[in-house]
């Protein structure tokens, strides 16, 4: 007689959740026309969202990820708002940056402004040293209350990857025009133990979620893969918006 499996818990349980998505979605990741065109739009499942009228709820697990800290410098939006989008991102990925110059603002000015929205930034670099620290920049550019300052000017052009667009002096430069103020303990803080953490956690729950390609959302434990309209992340947003109303 065969035994019953296990109960997924923990990173299985999250991995588990995410597999379908990132199956789903394999074939659109690996096509650079799927994303460079404008005029792409790959089916829903394949985005690796809902579609309209989905009902489904969330896994808890991926609910919980949510850190609603309420002085979290990498986070923009109430601590309560009823929907919170975790965006594990590289700040060398186009697509990235593709979102935060074309759809993030949109979100921000309907969403987190009117407080139904909270964006939660993960660090999740993977193409290289250039990512990784670019990615410490951010976080040192954090400690002085800069950070989405730092975030806008780092996307506000597409770079080309480990070119050197990301050398220490270029990024002092860019912390300097966000507004960092010390750029000493801004040094300091790029190169301690605390960047290194702090990337690495962040790095290892995407890991254990299966992300594999940026960016990657949760929107209310429901994942969202690549740089999709505003349309598109609006409607997600409403239907986790109503869920959360439900659940009160």
């Amino acid at each position: 007689m065969s035994k019953k499996p296990a109960k997924a818990t923990g990173p299985q349980k999250l991995t588990a959740v995410l597999l379908v998505v990132v199956l789903a979605a394999a074939a659109v990741l690996a096509s650079v026309s799927a994303f460079g065109r404008p005029d792409a739009r790959p089916s829903a499942e394949a985005r690796g969202g809902t579609s309209a009228g989905d009902e489904r709820q969330p896994d808890a697990d991926l609910l919980a990820l949510a850190r609603r800290e309420k002085d979290d410098p990498f986070a923009l939006g109430r601590p309560d708002a009823p929907v919170v989008m975790i965006e594990y991102s590289d700040f060398q990925c186009p697509y990235c940056g593709r979102f935060a110059r074309e759809t993030k603002p949109e979100l921000v000015e309907k969403y987190v402004d009117t407080g139904v929205l909270r964006i939660e930034w993960r660090q999740f670099p993977i193409f290289g040293a250039d990512s990784d620290r670019v990615a410490r920049a951010s976080y040192a550019a954090g400690q002085q209350g800069r950070f989405w300052e730092f975030h806008d000017v780092v996307f506000a052009e597409e770079r080309p990857k480990n070119s050197g667009a990301f050398a220490q002096r270029k990024l002092e430069e860019m912390a300097e025009q966000a507004g960092v103020k010390d750029l000493a303990a801004f040094r300091d803080d790029m190169t301690g133990p605390d960047a290194t953490a702090a990337v690495s956690a962040d790095r290892n729950e995407g890991q254990a979620l299966g992300v594999s390609s940026t960016p990657a959302f949760l929107i209310n434990g429901t994942p969202v893969l690549g740089a999709q309209s505003a349309e598109y992340f609006g409607k997600a947003i409403e239907q986790a918006r109503a869920r959360a109303e439900a659940a009160r």
